[in-house]
């Protein structure tokens, strides 16, 4: 995992650099080309499971901070001036949460703390710090 200040996002490949993202977008639904997590939801988790890891053990492509993700198909999500991406699913935790720190599966597990995962419906550039909208 390498976490960017800055990184293009589009249909064609996911994220800039994600080799899951890449292949996903051979796939004809691109399910699980992107993937998102709360901070809040990460933050809560940790607590939870008396962890200390950082948001990016979670292998999730993007951080989200202040504001709820849908917890529903189709709902689109924005990002930037021009990112849009569709959710798809519910983004489940694996087993290799509880590798990570014994718990953390269990506490990613109600209210889709684990995240969500999304398909790339318009392309953009992002940034840290850039504003996050429910469309």
């Amino acid at each position: 995992m390498e976490t960017v200040e800055r990184v293009s996002v589009t249909a064609a490949e996911g994220v800039h650099g994600d080799f899951r993202g890449s292949l996903a977008a051979t796939k004809p639904t691109r399910k699980r080309q992107v993937s998102l997590i709360e901070a809040e939801a990460w933050q809560a988790a940790m607590a939870e499971s008396q962890g200390h890891l950082d948001w990016w053990h979670s292998r999730r492509n993007l951080l989200v901070e202040g504001v709820r993700l849908p917890r529903r198909k189709g709902a689109e999500v924005g990002i930037g001036s021009t990112l849009r991406i569709e959710i798809t699913c519910e983004c489940d935790p694996c087993d290799r949460m509880d590798a990570l720190h014994p718990g953390l599966r269990a506490a990613l597990t109600p209210d889709w703390r684990g995240g969500v995962c999304g398909r790339v419906i318009e392309d953009g550039e992002i940034a840290i710090g850039d504003e996050v909208r429910i469309l």
